[in-house]
């Protein structure tokens, strides 16, 4: 029996909306006045090393989707790179992350708007964005792509209005803080501080990688989905890097005060724009955030079905999971059982005080540890298996990489710590189970 497949529909265009849609331009909102506390004020420095940092990443993914163009991405690479237990273990660390970054993004939505329309319930709102953004990814990639291209220019256009505003601001009025704070911070900063507000600004990327997911359904040839990769990234960092920027300019409160008051830090972002551009602006941008993430957890929910049909057509997870849809060639299936987890999962946690902040911590170890086996895969496709000697791409980049994985992965919380490793334990008997039977067709 020929196998299923799916449909190649995606152009480097469409790649670069996904890739752009599971980061969010508007990433920085959220965690602003966070990482203005760690970091003393030097927010744009911040972003500039956490994109150095995740470029390592972004590297590897870029060699390896060129050598092994298939659905699964991470797990693919070290299925072949490492081994099929490798492989496995990357594949279902990642779910970590694919799996719980949508319901992050539902969550998102359904309490922003809420927050805008106090009389329906938070959940309501999550279940529309549900429904909606599940239909569009049932349809078919194309149009997925197509409907998140008009979100995606909707926030680009919000963060040049932004830009435009503050720029206007400080021709008239000046900084609130020095002109040199965001970078040095207020009054100085140090290399621990802002070490460790990379540490969580290196959130903001956590979703590039999922292009290399859709590399089946990719129209243009195996360099295509390295190059969406890394233009993704590079876009992302330059974004965050000037509404970061900027953002440090106008805010109204210092660092400490932020620091002693952690209850103003999440809504920071949205303080600054009140009080130094107009209350349009912060109920603007609180409107795009209560939509966009829906769209980001529809880019999310669609990488992680890819990731669920890549293992299952290779006998790792049940074989139900591999089957194709005939009209619109999506993995029909796996979406769907992709989507159901996320619904629920995002229900439990908007039930808990601590919710988001769980989640959160386990979608980043999910996602540094699948990076790490990632590294390595680069080194045991490129320099064990293939005898390289290109010792920069193929050991010194990898291997950084892995160090930059590992270095965040230790910072975690000591819950989301033990979560990952029973996730792992699971996993184990999983690939016990259903992993001994090898892969499809051999």
């Amino acid at each position: 029996m020929e196998p299923q497949v799916l449909r190649r529909s995606l152009s480097s265009g469409d790649l670069i909306v996904y890739g752009l849609l599971f980061i969010g331009p508007l990433a920085p909102v959220g965690v602003f006045g966070v990482l203005d506390a760690k970091s003393l004020g030097s927010v744009a420095l911040v972003y500039v090393v956490a994109t150095f940092a995740m470029a390592f990443t972004a590297l590897s993914y870029a060699q390896m989707s060129r050598q092994v163009p298939h659905a699964g991405s991470v797990y693919a690479y070290a299925s072949i790179g490492i081994g099929r237990p490798a492989g496995f273990a990357a594949g279902w660390l990642a779910m970590l992350d694919y799996l719980l970054i949508p319901a992050v993004g539902y969550l998102f939505c359904g309490i922003a708007l809420h927050s805008l329309v106090p009389s329906v319930p938070a959940w309501v709102f999550t279940a529309i964005a549900f429904v909606s953004t599940t239909v569009l990814n049932l349809v078919g990639v194309h149009l997925a792509a197509r409907v998140g291209f008009v979100v995606l220019v909707v926030e680009i256009v919000l963060l040049a209005v932004f830009v435009v505003a503050a720029i206007v601001v400080l021709i008239a009025h000046g900084p609130a803080r020095p002109w040199t704070s965001p970078v040095l911070g207020v009054g100085g900063t140090t290399t621990a501080a802002v070490m460790g507000a990379v540490s969580v600004a290196v959130l903001s990327f956590l979703g590039f990688d999922a292009i290399a997911s859709f590399a089946e359904e990719n129209t243009g040839d195996e360099r295509q989905v390295g190059r969406a990769v890394l233009f993704c990234l590079a876009v992302a960092g330059l974004l965050f890097v000037v509404q970061t920027y900027l953002a440090g300019l106008l805010m109204p409160v210092s660092p400490q005060h932020l620091a002693q008051v952690p209850a103003d830090q999440g809504t920071a972002f949205y303080t600054m724009t009140k009080i130094a551009i107009g209350p349009w602006m912060q109920k603007t941008f609180a409107v795009v955030k209560g939509i966009g993430p829906a769209f980001t957890a529809m880019a999310a929910v669609a990488a992680a079905s890819r990731l669920l049909y890549g293992m299952a057509r290779d006998r790792g997870l049940p074989k139900a999971l591999a089957s194709v849809d005939a009209r619109s060639q999506v993995p029909r299936a796996a979406l769907l059982t992709t989507a159901a987890i996320s619904m629920v999962v995002s229900v439990w946690a908007a039930r808990r005080s601590d919710g988001l902040d769980v989640l959160v911590s386990i979608v980043n170890m999910g996602a540094l540890a699948a990076f790490t086996l990632l590294h390595v895969s680069v080194v045991g496709y490129f320099v064990i298996r293939h005898g390289s000697r290109l010792w920069i791409p193929h050991l010194v980049i990898p291997a950084v990489g892995a160090a930059v994985s590992i270095w965040i992965m230790v910072s975690a919380t000591t819950l989301a710590k033990i979560i990952a490793a029973v996730w792992l334990a699971a996993g184990a008997v999983v690939y016990a189970v259903a992993g001994r039977r090898g892969p499809a067709g051999t």
